[in-house]
């Protein structure tokens, strides 16, 4: 079998608290490997230069850390989380160019370079953006024999490809993240409620968060309520980063964020910031990672959801 990536297993001892920042280096070191190895260069007509600069070298990669990280915490297969974190991330990073496009949000700079549209045209990104929705499910989906493939994934049984691909296309369509965007489109210049803003916000960005976790945790035997208490976990950690984003982009400066700030005041749309001031979006966060905790707490893991409970932290103080 063509290994292709390399996907060393860095799970730190369970009585031991984990080196967060050595687990994270390591892991993102292996997804960019299997990024590289599967965003295909040879797309024609470029198509494959604009797909691989939307996608590779740039970003946090909080999603597929998640997909590792809840993998790991259920002792899962490795190969399916890599494939699980690779397509997630893909429809991640698709749905950035298209949110860039003039038609959106009509950005012009993404993860600290120029944005897709503006490096390659809107045609050339929409197409790219197309390209990884596909490659995304490809992914999950091998065929018999196919290369490259990460070490410990060409087995992957279809049941388990099943419910990957169910997880991810829910996320990703209009019952989540898409429909998100419509109702944040839709919104611009209204007030919303708390609990409208609420579920704008659990669609738009942290459906496909939940997602991660619940993709990572697919990946292994957990019994039903772990995986409830990860979905939980998942639906705090994924509302907390947007809340987070909206105290980001009213707090911090463009070149900090490797994106624009202020646009959501620019463009008057509903945020946390503006419902409830920044103090009490700072509150909101807080109290989002306490419910984060509290889950996996009621989870059962023990030791073993350690990164997880890192990653909820991470999520609600990061800077960018």
């Amino acid at each position: 079998m063509d290994s292709g990536v390399s996907v060393a297993r860095q799970r730190p001892p369970a009585a031991a608290a984990p080196d967060f920042e050595r687990w994270a280096r390591g892991e993102l070191a292996a997804v960019e490997q299997a990024l590289d190895t599967w965003v295909p260069a040879d797309a024609p007509a470029g198509l494959g230069e604009a797909m691989r600069y939307g996608v590779l070298d740039g970003g946090k990669r909080l999603r597929p850390l998640l997909v590792l990280a809840a993998c790991d915490a259920v002792d899962g297969e490795r190969g399916a989380a890599m494939r699980a974190a690779v397509a997630v991330e893909l429809i991640h990073a698709y749905s950035l160019v298209h949110d860039d496009m003039p038609c959106m949000d009509n950005d012009v700079l993404r993860r600290g370079k120029p944005t897709v549209h503006v490096r390659y045209g809107q045609a050339q990104a929409m197409l790219a953006g197309d390209a990884m929705q596909a490659l995304a499910f490809e992914v999950l989906t091998p065929l018999p024999g196919e290369s490259p493939a990460p070490e410990g994934s060409a087995g992957l049984a279809p049941a388990l490809q099943a419910r990957l691909v169910a997880l991810l296309a829910r996320a990703a369509g209009h019952a989540g993240m898409a429909g998100g965007q419509a109702i944040d489109l839709a919104s611009i210049g209204q007030r919303l409620s708390e609990a409208q803003l609420r579920d704008m916000h659990r669609r738009k960005t942290g459906a496909l968060l939940q997602a991660s976790v619940l993709m990572g945790a697919a990946c292994g035997a957990a019994p039903a309520p772990v995986q409830a208490a990860l979905g939980d976990y998942g639906g705090a950690v994924g509302l907390a980063f947007q809340v987070v984003d909206d105290i980001l982009d009213c707090t911090q400066a463009s070149e900090t964020l490797g994106k624009t700030a202020g646009k959501d005041q620019e463009y008057d749309k509903p945020t946390y910031v503006s419902l409830l001031g920044l103090d009490g979006a700072r509150r909101e966060a807080e109290a989002l990672r306490r419910q984060a905790h509290a889950a996996l707490a009621r989870s059962g893991l023990g030791d073993a959801a350690a990164l997880l409970a890192l990653l909820a932290d991470k999520v609600v103080e990061r800077e960018n």
